[in-house]
C-alpha cells in the first residue's frame, strides 16, 4: 500500500511514477471514448497551455482579492465573457449583470438557491420548484439549505415539464423556480421562456441551469440549430449558470453563476465579523480557493477564442448527428429524443436486449458510456455526452455498437435471484448496514477489500439498482462509497457503478 507520509522523503521521479501507476487504472480522459465526466476538445497544445497557466496561479488564494488582484481581474473577465455569451451586458436586456466564479456546477446551483432563499427572510419554510429532470445538485442544495424540493414531472413524450404544472407548483413559500438548458439526462431544453414568464408574473426568481449546455447552445444556434430562448435575454430569468470545465474545455473545476443585477446577488454573499480573527467575506462556498483553475480557464478561452469555439461546436454537432444516425440504424434501439444539444440518449425496444449488458459490451470494446436507471415511468437508457474529440470516431462507434447489440442479445438479460428481488421489496434504507452492503457488493464481485479493479460486467449491479426503490438505491450507493473511502482501501480499485 502507498504511504503518503513516509519516514523520509521520496525522490520526485518516484513520486511521479507512483501517480502514473495510479492513473493507469482510470478511464481514458482523452481520445473520444469516454462519454461522461470529462470534456476533450482534442485541440493540440491546449492541455499543455492550460497546465502551465494552472501552475502559474496554483498557489494564489482567492480568499482575499486585495492581496491577489490578478485573480480578481481574471474572475471578472471570465464573468464578462460568460455574460456576453448568454445575452447580457451593455445595450442588452440585462445591462447590469454581475457574477461569480465557482468551483463547479453544483456549487453554482447551491449558491443560486441560497441567494433566493436568503432574499426572502419572511418565508419561514422556503420551497424550490424544479423539474424531475433538473440536476441532482438542486436536491443537494435543498437538503443542505433546509429548502423543500417540489419536483414537477416531465412528459414521457417530450422529456420536458409542462409549464402549467410548473405554475401549479408555485406557492407563497416558493423562493425559486429552476429549469434546464439543456437537462443533463436527456439533453433537451426546457420551455424556459414560458417558465421564466410564469415565475416573473408570480414574483419569484427563475434560475436557468445551463451548466451543461450554456457554452454550446449559442454556438449551435449560429450553426443553424433551432435553439429556443433560454438565457438573460428573457426578462424572467434572474440567474443562470454555465460551467467552463465542460464545453468551454477548461480544466476542472470552474463554473460561472450570473445574476441579472447586483441586487439579486447581494444575498449570495456570506460575511462574518463576530469572532476575533479576520472578518470573513465570501461570494462562494469556499473561503480559500486556488487560482489555478481560474488561470487555466482564462488561458483556454484566450487560446480558443470565439472562432475556435464555433469550430468545436461544429465538430460536436457532426458527431452528435452521426451517433444519432448510428443508434437509429440499429434494430432494437431508439432515441429517447431527437438530439438538440450535445447529448445522444437511447433506450431499447427489444425485451431480449438488456441495455445494461449492452453497456458492458461497449465497455469491452473500449467505449465508456453512462447507463441511466429507470425513473417514474421513464425507461432505463444509455447517455452519451458528446465532445469534439468524438467526431473522428463516429463510424468506429457505429460498427462496434452493432456488434455489441448482437452480443448483448446472445448473452440475454441479467436475471437477479428471486430471493434477492424479494429482499429488495421489503428493504428499507435503515436496514442497509455497512455489513449488509459489503455482503451484497461481494456477491456482485465488488468486494472493496479485494485487490484490483472491479469486474468488467457492471450489468448485475445496475440491474440490482434499477430494481431497488429510489430510497434504497441511494442508501446502497452511499454505504458502498463509505466502504471505499477508508484508508485501507486499495486506490487501484475503481467503483464501476
Amino acid at each position: 500500500m502507498i504511504e503518503a507520509l513516509p519516514p523520509v522523503g521520496v525522490p520526485a521521479d518516484k513520486v511521479l511514477a507512483e501517480l502514473r501507476d495510479l492513473r493507469a487504472a482510470d478511464l481514458p480522459t482523452h481520445g473520444g471514448r469516454l462519454f461522461a465526466y470529462v470534456y476533450d476538445s482534442a485541440v493540440p497544445g491546449l492541455d499543455e497551455l492550460a497546465n502551465a497557466a494552472y501552475a502559474l496561479a496554483a498557489h494564489v488564494n482567492g480568499l482575499d482579492p486585495t492581496a491577489f488582484p490578478s485573480l480578481l481581474a481574471l474572475e471578472n473577465v471570465l464573468v464578462g465573457a460568460a455574460a456576453q455569451l448568454l445575452g447580457a451586458g451593455p445595450g442588452t436586456a440585462a445591462p447590469e449583470v454581475v457574477g461569480s466564479v465557482t468551483g463547479g456546477g453544483t456549487e453554482s446551483l447551491i449558491l443560486a438557491v441560497k441567494a433566493a432563499r436568503d432574499a426572502r427572510p419572511e418565508v419561514t419554510r422556503p420551497r424550490l420548484v424544479v423539474p424531475t429532470s433538473g440536476h441532482a445538485a438542486f436536491a443537494k442544495a435543498a437538503h443542505y439549505l433546509g429548502v423543500t424540493l417540489d419536483q414537477v414531472p416531465v412528459s414521457a413524450r417530450t422529456l420536458r415539464p409542462e409549464p402549467g404544472d410548473v405554475a401549479a407548483a408555485i406557492g407563497p413559500e416558493t423562493v425559486l423556480v429552476a429549469c434546464s438548458a439543456p437537462s443533463y439526462p436527456y439533453g433537451v431544453v426546457d420551455p424556459v421562456a414560458e417558465i421564466a414568464e410564469i415565475a416573473r408574473v408570480a414574483g419569484v426568481r427563475c434560475h436557468v441551469d445551463a451548466c451543461f449546455g450554456g457554452w454550446t447552445l449559442p454556438y449551435l444556434r449560429r450553426l443553424g440549430v433551432p435553439v429556443p430562448p433560454f438565457d438573460l435575454r428573457l426578462p424572467g430569468v434572474t440567474s443562470i449558470s454555465v460551467d467552463l470545465h465542460k464545453y468551454a474545455y477548461a480544466p476542472k473545476g470552474v463554473s460561472i453563476l450570473l445574476h441579472r443585477d447586483p441586487e439579486l446577488r447581494r444575498s449570495q454573499y456570506f460575511a462574518f465579523a463576530g469572532w476575533p480573527g479576520y472578518t470573513m467575506v465570501n461570494p462562494v462556498l469556499s473561503s480559500t480557493r486556488s487560482g489555478g483553475p481560474v488561470a487555466a480557464a482564462y488561458a483556454t478561452l484566450r487560446y480558443l477564442g470565439d472562432a475556435g469555439y464555433l469550430t468545436l461546436a461544429e465538430r460536436t454537432l457532426t458527431a452528435v448527428r452521426g451517433l444519432a444516425d448510428a443508434v437509429s440504424g440499429v434494430d432494437g434501439l431508439r432515441l429517447l429524443a431527437e438530439p438538440e444539444s450535445t447529448v445522444v440518449c437511447f433506450t431499447g425496444t427489444d425485451p431480449g436486449l438488456d441495455l445494461f449488458v449492452l453497456a458492458d459490451e461497449l465497455t469491452r470494446r473500449g467505449w465508456h458510456t453512462q447507463p441511466q436507471l429507470s425513473y417514474a415511468g421513464l425507461p432505463a437508457n444509455i447517455h452519451l455526452s458528446v465532445t469534439a474529440s468524438v467526431a473522428p470516431r463516429v463510424a468506429e462507434f457505429g460498427a462496434d455498437l452493432r456488434e455489441a447489440v448482437a452480443d448483448a442479445r446472445s448473452a440475454g438479460p441479467v436475471e437477479l435471484p428471486a430471493e434477492l428481488l424479494e429482499t429488495l421489496g421489503v428493504l428499507t434504507p435503515e436496514l442497509l448496514t455497512p455489513e449488509l452492503v459489503a455482503g451484497v457488493a461481494a456477491g456482485l464481485g465488488l468486494d472493496p477489500a479485494a485487490a484490483g479493479r472491479p469486474p468488467e460486467r457492471m450489468a448485475p449491479v445496475n440491474t440490482l439498482l434499477d430494481a431497488a426503490p429510489i430510497a434504497v438505491r441511494e442508501r446502497l450507493l452511499a454505504e458502498f462509497l463509505g466502504l471505499l473511502q477508508r484508508p485501507g482501501y486499495r486506490a487501484d480499485a475503481r467503483p464501476g457503478c
